[in-house]
């Protein structure tokens, strides 16, 4: 029955509606009705700019950060002996915080992709797999400035990084980390088309070099 409550409580953290609520308080519009139609951090990039994707970013990974630490408020799964319910119960309330952002209770069902959220989930559990994570999204932000693109890659690292550079012993977040890298992939599907045919936006991260 707890855990129940606690599952419930994270998705309604991850309801939070990051990018409907900036695009709407601050610029007068609802990120929805533009670009994709996602209210995620990569279309508040494209639409919005840098600095207010930024911001949608950093709050939707700081709802999975805090779905996840839901966990450590019942003592069972404190215990060192309880690791890896520990760890399950932590992937379940992350998971479900992802499914608050994508289907949004105080945004009428209707959100982003929980990529950013995902990371948090990750960042809470296993910080430097999730560091390595934003190495390989910066890194290929860096290279072609396409927010869809890094997320993809990103994702498909981190299952490496869990099954063959970090050899992660829990099995459940084995294959966590694998779901996580197809459905990523499967929710950027016409981003991946929109990349082929060469219509994906790109994010304007130097002026100078962007101009070009």
């Amino acid at each position: 029955m707890t855990e129940l409550l606690l599952l419930f409580c994270a998705y309604l953290i991850g309801s939070i509606p990051t990018a409907v609520w900036v695009s709407k308080g601050v610029f007068g519009m609802d990120i929805r009705e533009y670009g994709s139609g996602n209210a995620g951090a990569t279309n508040t990039f494209r639409v919005l700019g840098p600095k207010a994707g930024s911001f949608v970013m950093l709050v939707d990974m700081i709802k999975g950060v805090m779905a996840v630490r839901l966990a450590y408020l019942v003592g069972y799964y404190q215990n060192p002996d309880h690791l890896t319910q520990l760890v399950n119960l932590q992937i379940g309330l992350g998971l479900a915080a992802v499914v608050g952002h994508i289907f949004p209770i105080w945004a009428g069902f209707r959100g982003g992709k929980g990529i950013a959220t995902l990371f948090g989930l990750v960042l809470a559990i296993q910080p430097l797999v999730a560091i390595c994570c934003v190495g390989v999204f910066l890194l290929i932000l860096f290279l072609t400035r396409y927010v869809s693109l890094s997320s993809i890659i990103a994702s498909i690292a981190f299952p490496i990084l869990i099954l063959f550079i970090f050899n992660e012993p829990e099995k459940f977040y084995r294959i966590f980390a694998i779901a996580v890298a197809l459905m990523v992939v499967l929710t950027h599907q016409k981003n991946i088309f929109r990349l082929l045919n060469g219509n994906e936006s790109k994010v304007p991260l130097f002026r100078h070099r962007d101009r070009k």
